[in-house]
C-alpha cells in the first residue's frame, strides 16, 4: 500500500506526538551523561548492564537512531549511546571540525564512562567512519568493531540530493522531510511512518555540524586496515550510501580484511536498524556475542 500524500499525513503535531510515544518508555529508563565537548558538553544515554557497548549514530542524527535496537540490545548488554559532537543534544566540537578531533573527545567521554573498561563498538553511516577513528585510538580496549551501512571507505560518493526545509510551510516541510528519507534513509516509503518523519525532522534542527563533506574520504578504510580488533558489519541490499553495487561494497573491504563477517539484510536501505529491525537486531546480536568473531 503506498504512503498517504496528502496534507492530513503531514501533521507535524501529530508526527511529534507519535515520535514521543515511541521514545517515552525508552527515554524514561536513560541514564543521562555529560562529557566535555569544546566549551560546552556532549550528551550520551546509557541502559541495561552487563559487558559495556557503545554506539554512534549517522550524520545529522542522535542516539535515537538507534531507538529500536537498543530496547533488545540492553537485555544482554551496558548500552552507551552517543549524540555526536555537533549533533542532537551535545555542544559543536572545537574548530576547525575534524573527525580527528570528534575521536579524541569520544575517547575522553568514554574514560570518564568507562574507566579504562573494555567495550564493543558499532557505529552508523559517518558514526561508522567515527567508530573506526576511535578503534584506532581506543584498540587497546576494544573488543569488536561492527560498521553499519558505513561510510569514508574510499569509494566513489556522489551524496543523494537532498532538499531543505527553511521557510516552508508546516505541512510542506513534512513532505520533504518523507521525500528526503526516501532518497537517502528508507528504501520502502511504505514504511516511513510518522515517528521517522517526527525523527528527521527533530535532527534536521538541530544539527550543527556538516558531515557529508567526510563520507567520500578513506579515513575509514585507513583505520581498518591493520586493525588488530574483529571487524564486523551490517549494509541493508538498497543502501543507497554504497550505490551502484552493495555487494561490491562489501567485497571490497573483504580484500582488505578477510576476517571481516559481513552481512546484508534484504529489502532495507541505509537505516537499516529503522527500517528492518527485527533482522538487524538479530544480525548485530551475532556479531556483539563473546563467540565473535
Amino acid at each position: 500500500m503506498q504512503p498517504d500524500t496528502s496534507a492530513d499525513a503531514f501533521d507535524l503535531d501529530a508526527a511529534r506526538l507519535a515520535l514521543e510515544q515511541a521514545l517515552r518508555p525508552l527515554a524514561a529508563r536513560a541514564r543521562r551523561h555529560e562529557t566535555p565537548c569544546g566549551a560546552g558538553h556532549m550528551v550520551w544515554h546509557e541502559w541495561g548492564a552487563g559487558p559495556p557497548l557503545v554506539l554512534l549514530h549517522g550524520g545529522s542524527g542522535s542516539w535515537r537512531h538507534w531507538a529500536r535496537t537498543i530496547p533488545a540490545l540492553a537485555e544482554r548488554w551496558r548500552v552507551i549511546a552517543a549524540d555526536l559532537p555537533g549533533l542532537g543534544e551535545s555542544e559543536a566540537p572545537p574548530r576547525p571540525e575534524a573527525p580527528e578531533e570528534i575521536a579524541a573527545i569520544l575517547s575522553g567521554g568514554l574514560d570518564s564512562l568507562l574507566g579504562g573498561a573494555r567495550y564493543r563498538l558499532a557505529g552508523f553511516s559517518f558514526g561508522g567512519l567515527m567508530a573506526g577513528l576511535l578503534a584506532r585510538r581506543d584498540v587497546a580496549r576494544l573488543d569488536a568493531l561492527v560498521l553499519v551501512g558505513a561510510v569514508g571507505l574510499g569509494q566513489p560518493y556522489e551524496p543523494p540530493a537532498l532538499r531543505g526545509v527553511l521557510g516552508q510551510p508546516r505541512a510542506r516541510q513534512m513532505a520533504i522531510h518523507r521525500d528526503n528519507l526516501a532518497t537517502l534513509m528508507i528504501a520502502d516509503p511504505a514504511r516511513i511512518d510518522p515517528a521517522a518523519l517526527a525523527m528527521q525532522d527533530w535532527h534536521t534542527w538541530r544539527t550543527r555540524f556538516r558531515s557529508g563533506a567526510f563520507a567520500g574520504t578513506t579515513l575509514l578504510r585507513d583505520a581498518i586496515l591493520d586493525l588488530p580488533v574483529p571487524l564486523g558489519g551490517i549494509w541493508g541490499a538498497r543502501d543507497t550510501t554504497a550505490r551502484p553495487d552493495v555487494p561490491a561494497r562489501l567485497a571490497q573491504i573483504r580484500a582488505w580484511r578477510p576476517d571481516a563477517r559481513l552481512q546484508t539484510i534484504p529489502g532495507a536501505g541505509h537505516w537499516v536498524m529503522w527500517e528492518a529491525p527485527q533482522a538487524f537486531n538479530a544480525a548485530l546480536a551475532g556479531l556483539l556475542e563473546p563467540g565473535f568473531p
